[in-house]
């Protein structure tokens, strides 16, 4: 290629080519055969698409609707057209370009009538979805409590997320699932949806899918429309989406892909990390272009990311750089419990703001939604505006707005709203024809609801099955009512949800949102530790909800990591970084080594979410379940390199010295003082050290020390034993009369040195 003074005759001819740098460049300019960019956090991942995109226009090599533009969401697909334009200088018309889903209906629209539909069929929400597949376990007689609509429907979904149609499925792998008759369920499910000239959002590409096996001359069609393909998060497919993209691909083999291994976030939805690491395999002489150079993040940020996500076998492996400053090393806070790190976090955010930082600049990243409470609670108390992204803040939750209800109503018996809210929440025959009946009745009389349904519960009014219902749960309320004077409030509270149902209702409840409303049911349970009463809790909370209301729009950002893909802040706190949390046990449980890297994939993340500063914070206590708990730091936190981490601790903490910094009265916890919620508990439980018996080592703790499997040390609360994996700070221990327990090295001393 001639050259002059460093010009290209590309760099004449496509000016825009000049703003890239080489990888970026390289990867605009790879159109021929199956491309994989592997695009690092902050490396220019949507340039490069869009550039390629307009790069294919410009040059003549396609006409715009001889491209298949693949993004994953409708946002993601409005940005590539604006930036495609830009470039373009004019609109695109007749392209294709669009999410898998919208996609693939525009094709199936084409062809409808060759899997059993029309062209108009009708693409069903998940509202109606949940109707038509709670008519036929009701048709069938399956126990809708024991198999929610939703648990069926997400089975399904699952199935058609892996190109599974109902004759695909084995029966093992269906199991018990509505008493065994899912896969006949199933396939009731699309008979039905035929019937309605109807899809679900699954159906879109497994019909999709069908058209093209079954059908060679429509797979031809697009094969002669469509000569280059481009897709955008390809880290994130799923199984059917992955085979779609690769029955098209067949003919042309202009294939490419923009994703980051590192960032498979989405197992629990589907995700198949595995199809991104095997695309050479899968592609043979494909080029695998790695976008390394990063225009976020500082160097130290960016080599601790680099040397955590290193720990994952399941890469294909770059490493992040910049050009930029190196900057400060990721912080690492350990403080004594959730309370105290949520005053830490509000008192760093306090500080930047006085320096004339932007609120809207500084971001706290949580593994899991019931993490928020804390630090909502502490934002409102120290009158600093927030918003939770991604969903509603902690006391509007669906799940906590029902819980609340139950104890209003236990508190003031003629409270209507309430009352009405968890008339039929869990479900007990009390549905719209009953609560039109009651509220009749109430105008009727000039009488509240709950008086109303007193009323009505001893008379012929309603049917024999919604008179017991309702006499049940009025009687349910009064014994609630007599235990509130002489139970405390927190026992009160737990009682009440587990006897109303609405804490099985939702144990019962197998879709992937049920985990995190139990979280949130347990953190409002402990939120109520907090103070003396039922009455002031409720107080409470109406005050936290005045106070949301009022805020301003320069607000700090308070979402879950997962959340919080594809986001930047100057500012990034990460903080809960402790065992059976980040890394989530449950992830551990369901999906073992799987799910361990997917994990790490998230810290990786979260991490790189950050342009100048990252904190990370830990709790060597935490509220579990209504009691006090010890915590391990994540091992995580061990995963990043030394070199760029400045350690820090509460003195005390795991034999750590004062480290002065925190803010007024923040080193007084390593002087084996509670916190305030501490305290609490232990005065509710009537125990006369509670907090040593909880953290009985925190108090006189010694400097960390090797140990090695098959020493035997001592404990203060376990006693003796014997080390059987020693993993850093980590031991596994067996001790004599306690068992097999996970501790902390400084916890424990060599037996010689006991006493």
């Amino acid at each position: 290629m001639s050259q002059t003074l460093g010009i290209t005759a590309d760099d004449l001819r496509y000016p825009y080519l000049a703003a890239l740098n080489e990888a970026q460049r390289e990867a605009v300019q790879a159109l021929d055969g199956p491309v994989l960019v592997l695009a690092g956090a902050g490396t220019g991942k949507t340039r490069v698409l869009t550039t390629r995109l307009a790069h294919l226009l410009i040059s003549g090599r396609a006409a715009p609707g001889q491209v298949l533009a693949v993004t994953f969401t409708n946002r993601a697909a409005r940005e590539m057209k604006d930036r495609v334009a830009a470039l373009l200088g004019r609109p695109v018309e007749g392209w294709w370009l669009g999410t898998f889903h919208a996609l693939a209906a525009r094709m199936l629209r084409e062809d409808a009538e060759r899997v059993g539909l029309k062209p108009n069929f009708t693409i069903l929400d998940t509202d109606d979805q949940l109707r038509l597949v709670k008519q036929l376990l009701e048709a069938e007689q399956v126990d809708t409590k024991k198999w929610p609509a939703r648990a069926v429907l997400g089975a399904i979904q699952r199935w058609k997320d892996r190109a599974l149609t109902p004759d695909k499925v084995s029966a093992g792998e269906a199991g018990d699932l509505a008493g065994g008759r899912a896969l006949a369920l199933y396939a009731a499910y699309q008979d039905r949806l035929r019937t309605l000239n109807a899809c679900d959002f699954g159906d879109l590409l497994l019909h999709s899918l069908g058209l093209f096996q079954d059908h060679p001359d429509v797979l031809a069609k697009a094969h002669r429309r469509f000569r280059y393909i481009l897709v955008d998060e390809y880290q994130d497919t799923n199984v059917a989406q992955y085979l779609w993209l690769r029955l098209l691909a067949q003919a042309h083999h202009n294939l490419c892909c923009v994703g980051d291994d590192d960032q498979s976030i989405y197992g629990w939805r589907g995700a198949e990390v595995d199809n991104i690491l095997r695309f050479e395999q899968d592609l043979p002489g494909a080029r695998v272009i790695r976008l390394e150079r990063n225009y976020r993040s500082t160097g130290r940020i960016l080599a601790a990311a680099s040397g955590l996500i290193a720990h994952n076998d399941g890469r294909l492996g770059k490493t992040l750089w910049t050009e930029d400053a190196e900057g400060d090393p990721v912080r690492l806070r350990g403080l004594w419990d959730g309370e105290a790190e949520a005053r830490f976090v509000g008192e760093e955010i306090e500080a930047r703001q006085r320096q004339g930082h932007k609120l809207s600049e500084i971001a706290i990243l949580v593994r899991a939604g019931s993490q928020t409470r804390e630090f909502e609670e502490r934002f409102i108390t120290l009158g600093l505006p927030y918003r939770v992204i991604g969903g509603p803040r902690f006391y509007e939750r669906l799940e906590i707005r029902d819980a609340l209800a139950y104890l209003r109503v236990v508190h003031q018996p003629d409270d209507g709203l309430a009352f009405e809210r968890i008339l039929n929440k869990p479900k007990r025959g009390l549905g719209d024809a009953t609560l039109r009946l009651l509220h009749g009745h109430a105008r009727a009389r000039e009488i509240s609801l709950p008086q109303a349904a007193r009323e009505l519960a001893g008379t012929d009014e309603l049917r024999p099955a919604a008179r017991r219902s309702l006499a049940d749960l009025l009687a349910d309320f009064d014994r609630w009512r007599g235990l509130a004077r002489e139970m405390h409030h927190v026992e009160l509270a737990e009682t009440v949800l587990d006897e109303s149902g609405y804490t099985a209702m939702w144990q019962n409840d197998k879709t992937a949102e049920a985990p995190g409303r139990l979280e949130n049911l347990k953190e409002l349970v402990n939120a109520m530790e907090e103070f003396d009463s039922l009455a002031g809790f409720l107080e409470h909370v109406s005050l936290v909800m005045e106070a949301i209301e009022g805020q301003g729009r320069d607000q700090v950002n308070l979402m879950t990591l997962h959340s919080a893909k594809g986001l930047e802040f100057e500012t990034v706190f990460l903080p809960g970084w402790e065992e059976g949390l980040f890394p989530h046990q449950r992830a551990l449980d369901q999906s073992g080594l799987r799910g361990l890297e997917e994990e790490r994939r998230l810290a990786y993340v979260g991490l790189t979410r950050a342009r100048r500063r990252a904190i990370v914070s830990f709790a060597a206590n935490r509220r579990m379940h209504g009691s006090w708990s010890v915590s391990l730091p994540s091992r995580f936190i061990e995963e990043l390199p030394d070199e760029q981490v400045e350690r820090e601790s509460d003195p005390g903490l795991y034999g750590a010295p004062a480290s002065g910094f925190g803010g007024a009265g923040f080193t007084d916890w390593g002087a084996g003082r509670e916190s305030p919620g501490m305290a609490r508990a232990r005065q509710r439980a009537g125990q006369a050290s509670r907090f040593i018996d909880v953290v009985p080592d925190l108090v006189e703790t010694r400097p960390a020390q090797g140990f090695g499997s098959g020493e035997r040390v001592f404990h203060r609360k376990f006693g003796y034993g014997t080390v059987r994996l020693a993993e850093g700070e980590r031991l596994t221990i067996e001790f004599d009369k306690a068992g097999e327990k996970k501790v902390i090295a400084s916890f424990v001393v060599p037996e010689d040195q006991a006493g």
